[in-house]
């Protein structure tokens, strides 16, 4: 099993993912990257499979470096939860995919 990673470096990828827009988009690369720590998409995975459930930190706007949806967990009526989300922020979920020239984030804070 891989080793947790360290609270600090959970806590710079967290801090990322709460700046992620609504309506925006990031890959886990992009986060990785933006959170000083090139070449660890992977790391970004896993502090985000260790989240809390019930976080109120927009995990939802996580998605492959082809703008494919991760989360694989469905609501009651069977809708995928990650593609619920995107939609109720207007970002268009087709086939499980997102646009990410229409979507992604820049890294601009706002």
């Amino acid at each position: 099993m891989p080793a947790k990673p360290s609270d600090e470096l959970a806590r710079m990828i967290l801090n990322v993912i709460a700046l992620i827009p609504q309506g925006k988009v990031a890959s886990y690369g992009q986060l990785a990257q933006l959170a000083g720590l090139p070449r660890h998409a992977r790391l970004v995975g896993r502090v985000l499979r260790e989240m809390d459930e019930v976080s109120d930190l927009p995990w939802h706007r996580v998605v492959s470096s082809q703008g494919k949806i991760s989360v694989q967990k469905l609501d009651e009526q069977g809708m995928n939860i990650q593609a619920s989300k995107l939609l109720e922020e207007g970002v268009a979920v087709i086939k499980g995919k997102i646009n990410l020239k229409l979507y992604q984030w820049d890294g601009s804070i706002q």
